[in-house]
């Protein structure tokens, strides 16, 4: 089965003024991350503003990177939603449009006790084919549910289908417990861009990044360099990517990122409500650090 692996980057989901979707965009998006050298595509996440689209929305968005990417690279649709029927729609419908696999966010926001996140990831394992891979997602600092070591193994020993993790919390114990699962079958990815090279050398099979979604390259870069042994040239090339995640906020507000899209051709757009836009003096400032950034290496054209 296919698996995330690599630099994969998780997108942004393009938005006009009026805050419908834009599809032009996000082809010309991935397209972008494609020719820049990710491994695979993760839309629809949490940088993919996930619960503030429609199942429509989403449908259609997932339609058109699967569609632009025509099979250049691995595409898993997140699927996540506030309940189970919503997520089951989802996925399915990730499953006939043609995604290589999904990932499904713990349940979110209201307390979910281990029974019943194993009875969320049991509906959806067993709606699916048993040879189309998911991904177990977990953010606890966002979704408020932790996915505990003893479910996480659970789910991977009780469905061939869930194939693997992705840990969005800098919780080295937790990720080196996560590698203990069906070593060298079980895959697992950090969601912290920081992170990137050690989680490597923990034996992690990449990266879910956002920042990777505005600036490809460096994190495209790290990987490189620590898989032809310049282990050196991989550590400066972690502390280059660190500069860009800290002046983008490390996806802690996306208009960041959809406003440095802009500076590389990308109209990303706006915010959905109630989250804002940057304002023109903020937006000044970042591209100003930008600026000082690429200054050295001048690396990072929007060609």
């Amino acid at each position: 089965m296919k698996k995330l692996f690599g630099i994969t980057t998780a997108m942004v989901t393009p938005l006009h003024e009026n805050e419908d979707v834009n599809l032009e965009e996000t082809e010309k998006l991935t397209n972008f991350l494609i020719e820049k050298g990710v491994d695979c595509l993760f839309p629809l996440g949490t940088t993919g503003e996930m619960f503030k689209l429609t199942l429509d929305e989403r449908k259609k968005i997932a339609e058109k990177v699967i569609q632009t990417t025509d099979k250049r690279v691995n595409v898993f649709i997140h699927v996540g939603a506030m309940t189970t029927k919503d997520t089951l729609e989802l996925a399915h419908h990730a499953l006939e449009a043609g995604a290589d696999g999904i990932g499904a966010v713990s349940p979110s926001f209201f307390n979910a006790n281990d029974e019943e996140i194993k009875e969320y990831y049991t509906q959806i394992a067993k709606s699916l084919p048993s040879n189309f891979p998911i991904y177990l997602y977990n953010i606890p600092q966002c979704s408020g549910n932790d996915l505990s070591f003893e479910v996480v193994k659970e789910l991977a020993e009780g469905f061939t289908n869930i194939v693997g993790i992705k840990y969005s919390y800098p919780d080295f114990i937790k990720l080196k417990d996560y590698l203990s699962i069906q070593p060298g079958e079980f895959s697992v990815l950090t969601g912290a861009d920081t992170l990137l090279l050690p989680a490597l050398a923990m034996g992690c099979d990449g990266v879910v990044s956002g920042v990777s979604g505005v600036y490809p390259e460096p994190f495209v870069e790290i990987k490189q360099h620590y898989y032809n042994g310049r282990i050196t040239k991989a550590q400066e090339m972690q502390k280059h990517a660190n500069q860009i995640i800290e002046i983008l906020k490390a996806g802690a507000n996306m208009s960041y990122f959809k406003k440095a899209l802009e500076l590389r051709g990308i109209l990303a757009g706006s915010m959905r409500s109630p989250q804002m836009n940057l304002s023109v003096e903020t937006m000044k400032t970042m591209e100003q650090e930008i600026n000082e950034w690429n200054i050295h290496k001048k690396l990072y054209t929007n060609s």
